[in-house]
This record gives structure tokens, C-alpha cells and sequence, in this order.
């Protein structure tokens, strides 16, 4: 965490300074804003604190309950959420209070008698070390309390709208605010009464159920596995030995419980099956009592028992996959020709079971991902056209998600006997293990992910995939660091040059590989750092960091290039941590097949590489950003204000 930078900071630095439209923000919604969010879930709360960092953009979000969520359905923390929640600035406090799944334990019909239950297998839950980051559990309330925390603090000073309901949305063709909303109060002196607000963007967070998809022709589009499961978080007493390990338990009477232990050291929730559904049953299994459900679970755990003494939270449902056609307004005949005004995130486009853990997690991941390209386009960085790789993108990750969610929910609801091999679930549990974690997502190339033509320079920062973080040195302070770490949801680009073998030369001997590039992202028109504005730090739109192959004591960092070491903050200080060394214990370029001869790689402000190149590559990156940045670029030369 860096601050001082603007003078001296004496409470919590986590609070930033009010900035923009944080300065003065009104309490009410006003009549026009840039985006509005519709839902306060995951994916909404996400894209909020994401654009809380664009103090000139007006975002609000509304949400129909009067207040914060009490309790939430989701639980399930993947890896990659987590290192999401590192950019955020929370991933150590949650992990703190989360229960922390560390492996898995499979139970099964005991040979010489099925009617007990007996542990077959354990199996870790990351065995091949995919993440620096844990497996969590814990509510999906605590998630967005942290969020909140995060919007509030924000230059932004973000905060959600309760009390309002989305009626409907009308998209004009003309004006600055094409969007009209329709909102009803649900609260408060004026319950009952209709507001409209009118908008640039709206995104619809609203859930599986959600009106923003009905209101731009968008339909889920699936099946159902006519089959149902009880889910309940309960405080109980029982002498079944795994209650604080996760659990696939398989009885000889038919029926499973998938059983995960919740945050505090004593709630947990069972998956408790309750059998195949008829397809006439026009929900009436949904009528299915606790009390049932809790006897359901005792005679599938038998000989143990289940004494619950507390019920937290529980529900009924019926396993199904759905996926809408389109994440935006824009018809498939339109595509080309106009650019989307809403985007629909999370369960409005895609729901499926919650056995393995998906939910919460790829709908975050929604909302990371369409909010940053909201970010850039509002403040002038990016053409309107970037806002059409949304649908593109996250269309695809939803429907390898219902793929896979329908192999393990399948699995999971087979009797013991319909396996072919008797650890045909662990096997699939353990093999599968790095996409439920949240590491699978691959883009394809488009103007934000370039081919891959270079990806032999650095195979273990695969294009397209999220930069997978590894151990470096900061050589200001000689402190051991993960690199990607220290990678904020801020909205910059970060731009990791991997240095070649010399070390810098602090123009004392013939310049390097890596002090040519310096000099040229740091002077030429062509580069990327041109299109920053005039009157902003240098590194406010582009996060440039270096790394050497050599150990830290071995670097003079007087002699590294300035562009690395930017001066900062109205004071103009020199930023001291954007210069790394390798760590003796864990060479990075080893690690992540890193090629010794120099390497540039690009990653977006949602923590995907975007490109992997050369240090001469110089004219390549420099046409990759050209698009991206067109609108600031020509702003700038049209001002001579170009830095």
C-alpha cells in the first residue's frame, strides 16, 4: 500500500481522498447518471467498486431491499476470487475470518454391510499448487460488506441505493442519456411511487429472475435435471467424524450429501439429496420441510447422527443449466453496427447448481470485467467499441461453466453402484480441480487479447489467462513480494517488462535491450504512456514495472531507467517500488518459462495478459494499444497535449 505521496496521511490510508463526483455526492439518486447498476449481488457490488475508481464517472447502484444483505445463499470463495479480493485490498481480512477448505474427504457404502457409511478417500483440495491463494468459505453477505467498505472509502465515495425497484428500461438512439429507467420506491416516505432515471449505461446485476434481461428481449435458454436437493445451514451436534472437512457422502439407501463446513467453527451446510422429481410435480417438492430434510440427512449418514439444534438458512431446488443467448442489448443482426447500452451480469445470464461453487465466483468475474471497459470508455481512454467485448467474452466462460456444472451435479447425484469405477468422483473432483478454482478462463484474441505469436517467450504467462503471480525482491526496500500482488483494481494496464541479461547501464556503457524499450515507452509518440493526459502522474493510466535477472544486491537502482522510477503526486516523488529482482528461492524466470533475452508482458486492468512480446517488439505494442486508446490519443494531439 502506497500513500504520503499527496503529504502527510494520519488516519487510515485505506480512505481515499473524495475526488470528482465523491466531492459533495448527494445523498439522493439523481436524474442522470453514467451508469447505473441494477442489484447489489456479487456481480453488481464488483462492478460498483470497480468504477468507484473513476471519480468522473457517476455510477450509482440501486437495490430494491431497504438494506444491506443479512445472509446470502452463495459461500464458496474460489482461488481466483480471492486473488481478486487481493486487488481489492481485503483478500487477507477475509481470509481471516473464512473457513479454509484444504482437502476433501469421499464417503461411501461400507462393502460388508451398505447401509453404514464409511471414508473411502481423502484427496487435497489443490494438489497441484495452482494458487498462492486459498479455497474459502464464507457468506456471501461478509463479501459484499467488504465491497461496500471498499466503494465508500473510494474517491468515489460510493454507496448503493436501497429502496428501489427496476421497473423497466427504454433505449433511445439520440441524446447523452439514451437510457430511460423506470424505478419504483420500495421504502421509505415515497413507497409505492415511481422514479425514472436516465442513463449512458445500465447493467443489469439483478439476478436469475431479472427484469433488465426481460427488458431487452434476452431469455434463459436450458433444461432441467429433474432432480432435487435440500440445502440448509445448520448448528448441530453429531458424532460424524469429517463435520469440519468438506464432504461427498454417497449412502448404500440412496441419496448423497455434499457437506462444507461454514466460517466460524461451527455452522455448516449440507447438500442433502432429495431424489429424482416428477416432471408433473409443478414444484411441489419445493414444499419439502427442514424437518425432512433433516431426516433425509440422518438416514443417509447413518450410523451417524445429526442432532440439529439451530437452522441458520435453508431452501429447496431443483438442478438446472440455462444460459442467455446475448450479455447485451445489441441483436445478433445489429452487432457491428451499434455499440451495447446494457449489459446483463451474473445470474441474469447464466444459472446452473451451486455444488460446485460457481455462482458468486464467475459472476464476480462479470462484473470485473465489463465495469473496467465502462471505466475507460466514460473517461475518454478507450473508443465505445470495447464495450462489444463484453458479450463476447463472458458469454463463453458461462457456457464452459454449465458444461462442467452439469458433469459434477450428474456425478454427484449418481447412487454409488452407477459408477463404473468406484473412484470415478474423487478422480474427476481432483483432475478437474483447476477450473471450479477459477484459472481455466482463456479469452480469445480480439482488440483487448492479441494471438498468442510470442507466447514461447513466456509459456507460463499463458495469453488470454489471468496473470498467474509469482515470488520476486523489491530492490528499494529488499523486500520479498509477490509480483502480482501489488497489482490494484485501479483501472490501469500493467505492463511487466522482464529485463534482458545486462544489467542498467545508467548510461555509463552501451544501453541495453531493456534500457532502449525504457527510452522508447518512456519518449516515443508511438508508446502507450502518450495517451496519459498532461496534468496526471505518469503512471496514473499505465503501471510499468521491471524486473532483472539479477539477485537485488547486485542492482543499482540509480542507474535504472527513470521510467521506471516515476515521480509522483504533486510533490513529484520517486516511486521506488516498480523495480524487482529475482528471489534466490524462486527465480520468476524459471518459474513462469520467462525467455532470458527480454520479454514485455501486458496485462489488463482485470488481471488478464493481454500480450506477450519481445523487448524490440517496440512498433508491435505499440499498434496493439493504438485502437485501445484512439479517442485519448487524438484528443491529445488535437491539443498538442500529448506527453
Amino acid at each position: 500500500m502506497q500513500f504520503h505521496h499527496h503529504g502527510y496521511v494520519s488516519g487510515d490510508p485505506r480512505v481515499k481522498p473524495a475526488a470528482g463526483v465523491g466531492i459533495d455526492r448527494p445523498d439522493e439518486l439523481p436524474d442522470h447518471v453514467d451508469v447505473l447498476i441494477v442489484g447489489s449481488g456479487p456481480a453488481g457490488m464488483l462492478a460498483a467498486a470497480q468504477l468507484s475508481q473513476f471519480p468522473n464517472v457517476t455510477t450509482r447502484m440501486v437495490e430494491r431491499r431497504p438494506g444491506r444483505l443479512a445472509i446470502g445463499q452463495a459461500d464458496g470463495i474460489q482461488a481466483r476470487s480471492v486473488e481478486t479480493f487481493q486487488a481489492f485490498g481485503f483478500a487477507e481480512r477475509i481470509i481471516a475470518e473464512a473457513y479454509r477448505i484444504t482437502e476433501m474427504a469421499f464417503w461411501k457404502p461400507d462393502a460388508t454391510d451398505p447401509s453404514r457409511i464409511v471414508r473411502a478417500a481423502r484427496t487435497p483440495d489443490d494438489p497441484a499448487g495452482i494458487s498462492e491463494f486459498p479455497h474459502l468459505i464464507v457468506n456471501q453477505a461478509r463479501v459484499l460488506d467488504y465491497f461496500a467498505e471498499f466503494m465508500a472509502n473510494s474517491p468515489a465515495r460510493m454507496k448503493p441505493d436501497y429502496g428501489f425497484e427496476f421497473v423497466d428500461l427504454e433505449v433511445s438512439d439520440e441524446g447523452e442519456y439514451p437510457v430511460t429507467v423506470t424505478l419504483l420506491h420500495t421504502s421509505g416516505p415515497n413507497e409505492g411511487k415511481e422514479r425514472t432515471v436516465r442513463a449512458k449505461y445500465v447493467v443489469g446485476a439483478d439476478g436469475a429472475r431479472s427484469k433488465v434481461r426481460d427488458s431487452i428481449g434476452c431469455t434463459l435458454a436450458g433444461d432441467a435435471a429433474n432432480h432435487a436437493w435440500g440445502v440448509m445451514d445448520v448448528l448441530a451436534v453429531t458424532d460424524f467424524p469429517d463435520i469440519r472437512t468438506k464432504c461427498a457422502i454417497q449412502s448404500g439407501s440412496g441419496g448423497s450429501i455434499l457437506h462444507i463446513p461454514r466460517e466460524g467453527g461451527h455452522l455448516f451446510r449440507m447438500y442433502v439429496d432429495l431424489g429424482e422429481v416428477d416432471p408433473d410435480d409443478n414444484g411441489a417438492v419445493r414444499n419439502t420441510t427442514i424437518e425432512e430434510i433433516i431426516a433425509k440427512a440422518n438416514e443417509i449418514l447413518h450410523p451417524y447422527t445429526l442432532d440439529v439444534r439451530n437452522v441458520a438458512w435453508h431452501s429447496v431446488y431443483e438442478v438446472g443449466h440455462r444460459l442467455t443467448d446475448r450479455f447485451d442489448d445489441v441483436l445478433p443482426e445489429d452487432r457491428g453496427t451499434r455499440t451495447p447500452r446494457v449489459f446483463i451480469t451474473g445470474d441474469a445470464c447464466h444459472t446452473h447448481s451451486a455444488k460446485a461453487g460457481q455462482g458468486m465466483n464467475v459472476s464476480m468475474q462479470d462484473g470485473f470485467n465489463i465495469a473496467w471497459k465502462l471505466g475507460h470508455v466514460l473517461e475518454g481512454r478507450s473508443p465505445e467499441s470495447l464495450l462489444s467485448t463484453y458479450s463476447e467474452e463472458r458469454q463463453v466462460v458461462a457456457k464452459n461453466l454449465i458444461d462442467f456444472d452439469k458433469e459434477w451435479s450428474t456425478m454427484m447425484a449418481k447412487k454409488p453402484e452407477e459408477f463404473a469405477n468406484p473412484t470415478e468422483l474423487e478422480n474427476f473432483y481432483v483432475s478437474t480441480a483447476e477450473f471450479p478454482a477459477g484459472f481455466m478462463t482463456e479469452y480469445a484474441p480480439s482488440m483487448l487479447v492479441a494471438p498468442a505469436d510470442h507466447q514461447h517467450l513466456a509459456t507460463g504467462f499463458p495469453v488470454g489467462k489471468r496473470f498467474k503471480s509469482a515470488p520476486v525482491v523489491r530492490v528499494g526496500d529488499t523486500n520479498p513480494v509477490h509480483l502480482g500482488h501489488h497489482a490494484t483494481a485501479d483501472g490501469r494496464w500493467r505492463i511487466y517488462v522482464f529485463a534482458d541479461q545486462a544489467l542498467p547501464s545508467g548510461g555509463t556503457q552501451p544501453a541495453s535491450a531493456t534500457d532502449r524499450f525504457a527510452e522508447w515507452i518512456a519518449n516515443s509518440p508511438e508508446s502507450p504512456l502518450a495517451a496519459t493526459p498532461s496534468d496526471a502522474d505518469p503512471d496514473a493510466w499505465f503501471d510499468v514495472k521491471v524486473i532483472y535477472q539479477q539477485a537485488h544486491a547486485s542492482l543499482d537502482i540509480g542507474a535504472v531507467p527513470a521510467v521506471f522510477k516515476p515521480l509522483v503526486g504533486p510533490f513529484k516523488l520517486t516511486d521506488y517500488e516498480k523495480v524487482y529482482a529475482t528471489d534466490p528461492t524462486a527465480d520468476i524466470f524459471e518459474l513462469r518459462g520467462v525467455d532470458r533475452g527480454g520479454v514485455v508482458v501486458v496485462v489488463r486492468p482485470d488481471q488478464y495478459v493481454a500480450n506477450v512480446l519481445p523487448l524490440t517488439a517496440t512498433a508491435e505494442l505499440g499498434a496493439f494499444f493504438a485502437p485501445l486508446l484512439a479517442p485519448r490519443l487524438e484528443a491529445s494531439a488535437a491539443s498538442g497535449a500529448v506527453r
